[in-house]
Parts: C-alpha cells; sequence; structure tokens
C-alpha cells in the first residue's frame, strides 16, 4: 500500500469530523449537509461516518455537543472575568443571541430541537444537558449580582428561565431573519427589560 492510499484510510478525528459538518452548514446551510458530502469533504465514504454516527441525527447532536463545548468556554471565560456582574451578564446575552440569519449555531440548534420529537430518552437527554449548562451559569451569575447588591432581589432559579424564554423567543425570530428583529434590535429590547426588571437604581 503506498503512502498515499494509507493516508486516505486513516479516518480524521472526531473532533475534525464535527468541525467539518458545521462548516458545512455554516456555508450551505443544513440542506447542504449529507453523509455522502461530508464524507468527501474529510475524505471518508459515508459508510464509515455511519460507523462513527450511525444516524444523520446523531451527526447533528454530537455536532451541536461540540459547538456548544466551544461556546461552553467562551461564556466561562467571559462570566469569570473580574467585571461588574452586569456587565457580564450582557456579555453571556450577547453570546446567546445569534450573530443573524442562518447563524450555523443556531440553524444547528434549531434542527437538533425538531427532530427531538421522535429522539429517544438518551438524546433527548443529552439536549436538556446542553440547555442546563447555559441556565445555571446565568443563575449563579444572578445569585452573584443579587448577593453584591447589583441585581434586585429576585429567584434567581425563576428569572433565569424567564429571561431564556425571552432570549430564546428573540434568537428564533433572529436566526430565521424576520424583519424587525435584527440582533441589533433584540439586543436593544433585552438591555431595556433587564434595565426594569432587574437593575438596582445604583447600577
Amino acid at each position: 500500500m503506498t503512502p498515499a492510499a494509507r493516508r486516505r484510510n486513516v479516518a480524521p478525528p472526531r473532533e475534525a469530523l464535527l468541525a467539518a459538518a458545521m462548516a458545512t452548514i455554516a456555508e450551505s446551510g443544513l440542506d447542504g449537509l449529507t453523509m455522502a458530502g461530508l464524507g468527501r469533504e474529510v475524505g471518508m465514504s459515508s459508510g464509515h461516518l455511519l460507523y462513527y454516527f450511525r444516524t444523520k441525527d446523531e451527526l447533528l447532536l454530537q455536532t451541536l455537543e461540540w459547538s456548544e463545548n466551544r461556546l461552553g468556554a467562551e461564556r466561562s471565560a467571559l462570566l469569570s472575568r473580574q467585571a461588574p456582574t452586569a456587565e457580564r451578564l450582557a456579555a453571556y446575552v450577547d453570546l446567546y443571541v445569534p450573530q443573524g440569519p442562518r447563524d450555523p449555531h443556531w440553524t444547528l440548534w434549531l434542527e437538533v430541537w425538531n427532530r427531538s420529537q421522535n429522539a429517544d430518552a438518551g438524546a433527548r437527554a443529552r439536549q436538556a444537558a446542553i440547555e442546563g449548562a447555559w441556565h445555571r451559569d446565568l443563575v449563579a451569575l444572578l445569585a452573584e449580582g443579587i448577593s453584591r447588591g447589583e441585581f434586585r432581589s429576585v429567584d434567581p432559579d425563576r428569572f433565569a428561565a424567564r429571561l431564556r424564554a425571552l432570549l430564546d423567543g428573540f434568537s428564533v425570530h433572529v436566526a430565521v431573519g424576520i424583519p424587525g428583529t435584527g440582533r441589533a434590535q433584540v439586543l436593544a429590547h433585552v438591555r431595556e427589560f433587564l434595565d426594569e426588571a432587574l437593575l438596582t437604581a445604583e447600577s
């Protein structure tokens, strides 16, 4: 076997496969992501990819988990900064809201949740874990702001649930490109809501 043939038979690491899947979504949307096309991109057969992922649903979920791990690291770095809690909350919101229509992470997120109606319990638990990480970080941030007197005394868990519902609704509008709900407008709406509902007069 020639060196070139050996290289073609060596499967790329899983992270490279998931990065390639996300890059395809960013460039061509979900319609452009097929097992055959991804296989050509990384030099593998679609059958070999199915060995790794079993189904396209599993490929999509693993790609979302990979993307969320990267966002989680970025979120952790933002929230651990030495900065006022309100400033870090604004950074959380900025990271949460899509960059614009067809944002690849949100496109993938919407597709995975759409398919979750038929997902098994294990897949649904993995999706819930993604949501849980965002929620826990937000609850902790709110609790810190309350303890420092930057935020009003609210129930952090209940407020986080409501704020994330607001962010999800606005973010879907941004991701699908509904007129009048661009990213800048959404961030302004959320900032106004937080000013009215959460910030103290001293903040």
